[in-house]
């Protein structure tokens, strides 16, 4: 006898063998114990989740001779020949290849005819959202008032797409994904059933990488096996079989993209490419792991909520404190683009490499996370720069130094208050000559004349209020105002929170150019 797949071998002969899908189970069961049996459905959902499964234990338990508790028995001749395919009562109709008008009249003209045995004939029609307009039109009397014997069970991945007047006159239920729990736990049942050894850590990555479908699961779990027959199936072999890649791989490429170190990444993806791993399948699985480092910085009880292992959640809990979240957000954003082009890619690996080249260089990218990751290498460098520097020189040393600075100086005239207006009124001349990242933070600044030779400046917020007062800025505004009014202007920064001079107004901006630009370094 051949070999039959896991997935039809162990396919479920009655609702009690059905997993994760209870809310429908119990709900058809008690529909036909008390003989409340409808006569349209409509099963949802997303492929491997049971839909034409409960279809035709549904199909059996309506015909059952003998049902218990709302089950087909499975031994009378209708339950019997419904499982070996041969029962006149129960059609399958696949909509992909029957999609026009007539297949849907020759459906009408065959329900005229009652049962030749049981007491219903149950139509199931799979993929029915791949009829023709024309077909659905075709099918709606007959679908409003069939036959008191006929039943219809219309199952679709994609409900979306089906008429609404289809819709209203089925019973619609939604099949949910299956949980990485219960897959696992009915994995562990058929491998003990098979004589298979399986590593528990082995099955939970196959349960999550089928993305919520049985099927998909047992023909992983089968596919597994079959490359490593009469050997224990261990997380490794999984991995291997799978094309997938390691967890500690994701975490020595973060490292690497954290500290821009772009030779690194290039090299591990080398790695990789030559390993043969899959490039889609490690798109999706980096993308979790980011997905997991940002639920740990969102909250401080994700614990029960990750699937990791102990030793992975300390190296994530480690991980989680070195990123920033817009930083996370930023790449979660670039690899769930890159999730969908690589599917139908013809040079992933290209596309897996420009991605790291963005986040290794996020000066690349012309919007505000890239910005924001810029600033933190600037001021990390600002930090390893003050680090590198000697110490200072004697305190009788540096005011000697500044004192022979002074007198080779000659000392500026103090700005009076028309020159204030007048540099406002140039303000986008005198923004424009500064460095790009102070242009980031001026751009929408107030400005208002404070008398004598002070000019205010309002910054937008308490954050860029801080950024700006510092001394190196202040002198960097204040170098570029001498050279363009030969005047030494006194600057006081504030923002709208913190401004001492509330009751100045602010100078109408409608009136100054603020054609303000901010070029890429």
């Amino acid at each position: 006898m051949s070999y039959m797949a896991l997935y039809r071998k162990f396919r479920p002969t009655e609702f009690d063998d059905v997993k994760g899908q209870d809310h429908i189970v119990t709900t058809l069961k008690n529909q036909i114990k008390a003989e409340r049996i409808g006569h349209a459905y409509l099963f949802c959902g997303t492929r491997g989740t049971g839909k034409t499964t409960i279809a035709k234990i549904f199909a059996k338990a309506v015909n059952c001779e003998h049902p218990v508790d709302g089950n087909p028995c499975g031994e009378c001749a209708a339950c019997r020949s419904i499982a070996a395919g041969t029962s006149m009562n129960v059609i399958e109709i696949d909509a992909a290849s029957n999609t026009g008008v007539d297949n849907i009249r020759e459906i009408r003209d065959e329900v005229a005819y009652s049962p030749t045995e049981g007491r219903y004939k149950v139509y199931i029609i799979d993929e029915v959202h791949m009829l023709s307009i024309g077909a659905f039109n075709a099918l709606l009397k007959t679908l409003e008032e069939p036959p008191s014997y006929v039943i219809f069970i219309l199952a679709t991945t994609e409900a979306h797409k089906i008429p609404t007047t289809i819709l209203s006159r089925c019973q619609r239920y939604d099949f949910r994904r299956i949980t990485a729990d219960t897959i696992t736990a009915r994995m562990e049942e058929l491998t003990r059933v098979e004589g298979v050894a399986a590593e528990e850590k082995a099955l939970r990555y196959i349960a999550k990488a089928a993305d919520g479908s049985m099927r998909d699961a047992l023909s992983l779990l089968d596919q597994c096996i079959a490359f490593y027959l009469d050997q224990e199936l261990t997380y490794d072999h999984v991995l291997e079989v799978l094309g997938a890649v390691d967890t500690a791989v994701y975490s020595a490429l973060l490292r690497s993209t954290l500290d821009q170190d772009l030779p690194a990444v290039m090299d591990q993806i080398e790695k990789l490419v030559i390993q043969g791993k899959e490039l889609g399948q490690f798109v999706t699985d980096f993308t979790w792991y980011l997905r997991n480092l940002l639920l740990l910085k969102s909250s401080d009880h994700m614990e029960d909520i990750l699937d990791v292992s102990t030793e992975n959640l300390i190296q994530l809990k480690e991980e989680a404190v070195m990123l920033e979240t817009d930083t996370l957000m930023r790449y979660i954003r670039i690899f769930s683009e890159l999730g969908g082009q690589i599917r139908y890619a013809t040079q992933k690996r290209v596309l897996v490499e420009v991605a790291f080249i963005k986040l290794c260089k996020p000066s690349i990218e012309p919007n505000t996370d890239g910005l924001l990751d810029r600033i933190r290498a600037l001021e990390k460098q600002m930090e390893e720069g003050i680090r590198a520097m000697p110490a200072a020189m004697p305190a009788y040393e540096a005011e000697e130094a500044k004192s022979r600075k002074q007198a080779a100086e000659p000392v500026a005239p103090k700005a009076l208050p028309e020159d204030v207006r007048q540099v406002a009124k140039n303000w986008y001349q005198v923004v424009n000559q500064l460095h790009p990242l102070l242009r980031t933070y001026l751009k929408d600044a107030k400005l208002k004349a404070l008398g004598d030779s002070r000019l205010g400046i309002i910054a937008a917020s308490s954050t860029k209020e801080d950024f700006l007062k510092a001394p190196e800025h202040l002198a960097e505004i204040r170098a570029v105002i001498l050279r363009g009014t030969g005047k030494e202007m006194d600057l006081e920064i504030a923002s709208p929170d913190h401004d001492p001079h509330f009751d100045v107004g602010e100078i109408d901006m409608n009136q100054i150019h603020m054609e303000i630009e901010i070029e890429e370094e």
